[in-house]
């Protein structure tokens, strides 16, 4: 018996670690990871932000949750994001609101010229459509956990802009169905650009104008393909954080709750960010030797009756859903 003892103990000691093991294997199997496709480069507030979210994320369900951020297009291509999350190919990912347009016109209310033009407007505007909006995302089973706009859009060109025959027959760049309407109203030529691509696209003569955000164009470098920047701060179209309601609900209640408080938090703080990239921008934009103007009065004349043109499609277009947005927002427009 005694000669047997070290060779049980032996075995009792293996059984145990095996055990161990297995244990350590079952918890780290626990954990669920996400890929997170994202439009935008790693420089983009929007990413700095998002990477923010899955940071808190993780930490607040103690790496139970692990989402990794593929940012630029890098994993798939933003055309592709919202019905990769819907197809369950990812469970998670980032997109521009109004490219969805195409779907339901609801989606492009922040794209409407001068509708919302400020950031106390884009808020009230947010608050007045987000249930409208996720009810719509519900019945494709997805859901929105948080949204943040760019700066004000304004029009980058080759040469200064000064009235409405300056936009003529121009190639500009668009990335939603209401700058391509933009386009056409002012007798620009509208075409389809990814950031990625924008400033290839200026260098081999694609495009000659775009409107887009500060933020955008600093990213981008554009003093190194165009010259000026007219910031009419047109419209404060948001960035759309989507997650498949079937990969969130197979998190458990604790998970779920840090998500959306994490959603929450990345939503406040990727407003303020917004504001003050815009600021910030700005001053990239100038001290790389960008011209910022603000629209002439012609210019300004202009763009207030596109707007008023666009408001009233747009209006036309989203039927029943539109009117409760609009009624909802001018009862809370600040």
């Amino acid at each position: 018996m005694t000669a047997r003892t070290p060779l049980l103990a032996g075995l009792t000691s293996v059984a145990a670690l095996s055990l161990g093991l297995t244990t350590l294997s079952v918890s780290a199997q626990a954990a669920t990871e996400w890929d997170m496709p994202t439009p935008y480069g790693d420089r983009t507030f929007h990413t700095v932000n998002i990477r923010e979210f899955a940071d808190d994320v993780r930490e607040r369900t103690d790496g139970e949750l692990d989402i990794t951020v593929h940012a630029n297009g890098s994993l798939i291509g933003h055309p592709e994001i919202k019905n990769s999350v819907r197809r369950g190919i990812v469970p998670i990912g980032e997109l521009i609101m109004s490219r969805l347009a195409n779907e339901n016109p609801i989606y492009e209310v922040d794209s409407v010229p001068y509708l919302a033009a400020s950031y106390e407007e884009a808020w009230a505007l947010w608050e007045a459509s987000r249930e409208i909006i996720a009810e719509e995302l519900a019945q494709q089973g997805l859901r929105i956990l948080f949204a943040v706009p760019w700066p004000p859009q304004g029009i980058y060109t080759q040469q200064a802009v000064e009235g409405p025959d300056d936009l003529r027959n121009l190639s500009m760049r668009a990335y939603n169905t209401a700058s391509e309407r933009l386009a056409q109203l002012v007798g620009a030529v509208p075409t389809q650009v990814e950031v990625p691509d924008i400033p290839t696209a200026f260098s081999t003569g694609r495009v000659d104008a775009m409107v887009t955000s500060p933020a955008t164009g600093a990213d981008t470098k554009a003093w190194d393909y165009l010259s000026h920047f007219n910031h009419a701060q047109l419209w404060l179209p948001k960035n759309m954080v989507i997650v498949s309601e079937q990969a969130f609900s197979r998190l458990d209640e604790a998970t779920r709750e840090a998500v959306l408080e994490a959603a929450a938090a990345a939503e406040e703080r990727g407003w303020e960010m917004s504001r003050q990239e815009t600021d910030d921008a700005l001053a990239v934009l100038r001290e790389h030797g960008i011209e910022v103007s603000e629209p002439t009065p012609e210019l300004a004349e202009l763009l207030a009756e596109i707007g008023e043109t666009m408001t009233e499609e747009w209006s036309e277009r989203a039927g029943d859903q539109g009117a409760a947005i609009l009624e909802a927002y001018e009862a809370a427009r600040p």
